[in-house]
């Protein structure tokens, strides 16, 4: 959906971004990682709010430690490829290095764009809905945590439908989110 500020006359446009980590960088754990992260994509998008905090099990790769997830949602102003530069960033700077990580390994830092507004989008680095956000529930629940009603943009379907049809995944709540803004996108 794109949200239209008349009071600026800039187009902004809802996105939710999927963060997690599950290592230490410069005697920073995860925690602390998110929380400054967070910070940072709070310069980026406006009215944030933040989810919880959960710890998850390794999804793909399962020789590493447990993740800590959240999400986040705002309003942007920019385009998508935009955004993913932003964030990439804001890994970089929490040492992330995409040359020298294990495909879906252990990182300090990971930024995934998983919703940008209604756009579908697929190119060679970038596709929104973020493809695997569905069978994630370290995505959903926070999501649903902050936006209870949110529907996949393509379809309609209640992203609360398809955490129903996960099977049991253990998302244990870790700690309360930065700004705990309410809202739906």
């Amino acid at each position: 959906m794109n949200c239209f500020n008349k009071n600026s006359h800039i187009l902004r446009i809802p996105v939710v971004l999927g963060l997690g980590s599950n290592m230490v960088f410069q005697n920073m754990n995860s925690m602390e990682i998110l929380s400054h992260a967070c910070e940072e994509i709070s310069m980026i998008l406006e009215n944030m709010r933040s989810s919880s905090i959960y710890r998850t099990r390794p999804m793909y790769y399962l020789e590493q430690q447990d993740f800590f997830n959240m999400v986040v949602a705002g309003d942007y102003n920019g385009n998508p490829q935009q955004l993913l530069e932003q964030i990439h960033e804001i890994e970089n700077r929490y040492g992330r290095n995409r040359c020298a990580e294990i495909r879906n390994g252990p990182r300090p830092l990971d930024i995934d764009i998983e919703l940008f507004g209604d756009v579908c989008l697929q190119t060679a680095d970038l596709e929104i809905p973020h493809p695997r956000m569905r069978e994630r529930a370290f995505v959903l629940v926070p999501l649903l945590e902050i936006c209870p009603e949110i529907a996949e943009p393509l379809t309609g379907v209640s992203y609360s439908e398809y955490i129903r049809k996960l099977p049991a995944e253990e998302v244990k709540y870790v700690s309360d989110g930065m700004q705990r803004k309410r809202g739906c996108l």
